[in-house]
């Protein structure tokens, strides 16, 4: 898999705050854009757990603490073919 390196500033003020080191900081990042572009229905779970670095398994437990609900976009899938099947 190749990968890209991708470089934000963040003012040192904000690791200050968040008493964390840029190490902790960039995976939070990491985990955070990847449960946002999934719960937006940009990534699918996999390919946001590959964005996050972890396992499928173990985003989806993720998803938990940030209050968005795994299989959203599955759901709507079934929702919208139930409602096809019954006009």
């Amino acid at each position: 898999m190749t990968t890209r390196q991708i470089v934000i500033e963040v003012p040192e003020t904000i690791l200050l705050s968040e008493k964390i080191d840029e190490e902790g900081f960039g995976r939070e990042m990491r985990i955070l854009s990847a449960v946002k572009l999934y719960e937006l229905g940009r990534l699918s779970s996999g390919r946001a757990a590959e964005l996050a670095g972890m396992s499928r398994v173990e985003f989806i437990y993720v998803l938990d603490r940030y209050n968005v609900f795994p299989f959203a976009s599955e759901l709507s899938e079934l929702e919208g073919s139930h409602a096809k099947r019954n006009q």
